[in-house]
C-alpha cells in the first residue's frame, strides 16, 4: 500500500467520521412531531421514541437449564417418512339417563 492511498483512506474515514449529528434529534422543518398514540397521555419527546421497548429488546439469560435432567420420551420425535402410531381412545362412558314419569 502506498502512502498516496493511506492518505486517501485517512481523508475518507474523517470525513465519514464528520457526519454525524451532535444533539438531540428534531423534526425537518415544516413537518410536524409525530402525533400521540391512541390511549398514551402525553406526545413522545424524540428521546423516548429511540429507547426500544422491553417487547422489543426482551432481556436475556445465559442459564438454559437450571438443573441437569434426563429428557423424557417424545412421541412426535420421528424419523422422516415414519407414520405415527395410532391413539387409542377410550369409549366414552356417558351415565345412563334416568327418567321420572311425572305422573
Amino acid at each position: 500500500m502506498n502512502s498516496r492511498t493511506k492518505i486517501i483512506g485517512i481523508l475518507m474515514l474523517a470525513a465519514l467520521s464528520a457526519c454525524g449529528k451532535v444533539g438531540p434529534l428534531e423534526p425537518k422543518l415544516g413537518q410536524a412531531p409525530p402525533v400521540k398514540a391512541y390511549g398514551q397521555t402525553e406526545v413522545p419527546d424524540s428521546g423516548a421514541l429511540v429507547i426500544a421497548s422491553e417487547q422489543a429488546r426482551p432481556g436475556r439469560t445465559d442459564e438454559l437449564l437450571r438443573r441437569s435432567e434426563r429428557r423424557t420420551d417424545d412421541p412426535f420425535d420421528l424419523p422422516p417418512g415414519t407414520e405415527p402410531k395410532p391413539v387409542e381412545k377410550k369409549p366414552d362412558t356417558v351415565p345412563a339417563k334416568t327418567t321420572t314419569d311425572p305422573q
